[in-house]
């Protein structure tokens, strides 16, 4: 298991997709791969959140020293902030797996192209292709 959920995933099986020669580009075998990949890191996140209920229910320790006092609130902080990123890829996640219910799965939103297995498997909630997001994070870089 890795280290915390966020970290990729393919240590449990998920081998890179090794289309087969002439299959189409997201077969419905390519979907039922990315479909579980993400099914299976929602699952991992899900446990981890639960895990954290657990966790801070368990740790309600009032500590009378200050400095035990600003720890266990630092601890905490840096956790809830862990769990909202890890709420917002949830949402991305259940976003994903609609767009493979749909079969819009893999291709760019901006100019339609597919995406491609390697970038997908990478991060298989991007829903653009490189391209479109090298121009997007260059058009953010000269605005910020």
């Amino acid at each position: 298991m890795p280290e915390n959920a966020t970290d990729l995933f393919h240590y449990e099986g998920f081998a890179p997709y090794q289309p087969a020669d002439g299959e189409p580009y997201m077969s419905p075998a390519q979907e039922a791969h990315f479909r579980a990949m993400l099914e299976h890191w929602r699952n991992a996140l899900m446990e981890e959140v639960d895990r954290t209920v657990d966790h801070m229910k368990a740790d309600v320790t009032h500590h009378a020293d200050p400095n035990d006092r600003a720890t266990q609130e630092s601890d905490i902080g840096l956790e809830l902030r862990t769990r909202d990123r890890e709420r917002k890829l949830l949402a991305k996640i259940e976003k994903t797996l609609k767009q493979i219910d749909e079969h819009e799965y893999g291709y760019c939103k901006v100019c339609g192209v597919e995406i491609g297995l390697r970038r997908l498997e990478a991060r298989p909630t991007a829903d653009m292709c490189i391209d479109c997001k090298t121009a997007q994070e260059q058009k953010e870089k000269q605005f910020n």
